[in-house]
C-alpha cells in the first residue's frame, strides 16, 4: 500500500521531468521558414545562420513590427549598389521589398534580370525608402516617379541613397541645405544640382538624421550597416558584418551631422 501511495505521489514529478524544456530562443525575423521555429538553446540558427535571440516565442516581435525597407529599382541600376544593402538589411531582420515604376522585368548593368515585387501603383508604405545609382536619370527625370516618392514622405521615417541615387532624392527636394555625398566622380555634378547642399568627397556616408547618403557602390554596405547600428545597436551591425565577412566595416567611419 505504501508503495502504491509513493508511486502516485511521484507520478506527476516523472511526467514533469519527461516534458521537453521550454523553447526560449528564436531566430530574428528574416523572412525565411525559420521565422516560425523556436529553439531550446542559445546559438546560431541552422537555417539562416543568424544569432538566436534569448526571448520566449510569445515575446518575439510579429512581422508587422519589422522594419520595412522599400528598394526602388530601375533599368540600369548598379548591382552592388542595391545588392550589398539588401544583404545587410535582410540579415538584420528587416523586411525588404522591391518596387519599380511597373512590374516589367528590369536589367541591371546589362547582366542581371530583376522582377520587381511591386509597381508604384500598388507598393506598400515602408519605414525606409532606398534608392541606388547607375542609370539614375531613368528615375530622376521621370516626373511620375518623383511625384510618387514625394507622396510617401509622411510615412517614411528614413531615406537612404547609395552612389548616384542621391540625384533621385535631390529631384524630390530632399537634399536642400544638407551635407551629403555621392559617387566620387559625381561630387561636382551633385553640387551643381543642389547648390544649397554641401556635397562632401572622401566620405563613406553622411547621416543627417532622417536622410543618409553614401558614396559609391560598396559604400552602400557601410551606410546600411550604420543604419542597422542606429536602429538596432552597434553589436547587431557588427554581427551582420561578421556574418557577411565584411571586415572593411568600421563603426562611425562616416559623418553623422549633429
Amino acid at each position: 500500500m505504501k508503495r502504491l501511495i509513493l508511486a502516485l505521489l511521484l507520478f506527476p514529478c516523472l511526467l514533469l521531468a519527461q516534458q521537453p524544456p521550454v523553447s526560449a530562443y528564436v531566430c530574428p525575423p528574416c523572412g525565411g521558414s525559420c521565422d516560425t521555429i523556436s529553439f531550446s538553446k542559445a546559438g546560431i540558427c541552422p537555417h539562416c545562420e543568424m544569432t538566436l535571440l534569448s526571448k520566449d516565442e510569445k515575446e518575439r516581435p510579429v512581422k508587422e513590427q519589422q522594419t520595412t525597407v522599400c528598394f526602388y529599382l530601375y533599368n540600369g541600376v548598379e548591382v552592388l549598389d542595391f545588392a550589398g544593402p539588401m544583404e545587410v538589411f535582410s540579415y538584420a531582420g528587416f523586411k525588404v521589398f522591391t518596387v519599380s515604376k511597373t512590374k516589367e522585368p528590369l536589367i541591371s548593368q546589362g547582366i542581371l534580370k530583376i522582377i520587381p515585387e511591386y509597381s508604384i501603383a500598388d507598393a506598400p508604405l515602408a519605414d525606409i525608402f532606398a534608392v541606388f545609382g547607375g542609370n539614375d536619370e531613368v528615375a530622376a527625370d521621370d516626373p511620375e516617379v518623383i511625384a510618387w516618392i514625394k507622396s510617401r514622405d509622411q510615412a517614411t521615417l528614413s531615406y537612404f541613397s547609395v552612389c548616384t541615387g542621391a540625384f533621385i532624392l535631390s529631384k524630390a527636394g530632399l537634399l536642400n541645405n544638407l551635407q551629403v555625398t555621392t559617387f566620387h566622380r559625381s561630387i561636382e555634378h551633385l553640387q551643381k544640382a543642389v547648390p544649397s547642399a554641401r556635397v562632401l568627397k572622401n566620405t563613406r556616408y553622411v547621416d543627417n538624421g532622417r536622410i543618409i547618403t553614401t558614396a559609391g557602390i560598396s559604400a552602400g554596405i557601410d551606410g546600411a550597416l550604420h543604419l542597422v547600428a542606429k536602429l538596432k545597436g552597434k553589436e547587431a551591425a557588427m554581427k551582420v558584418a561578421q556574418h557577411m565577412e565584411y571586415d572593411k566595416y568600421q563603426p562611425d567611419q562616416g559623418l553623422v551631422v549633429r
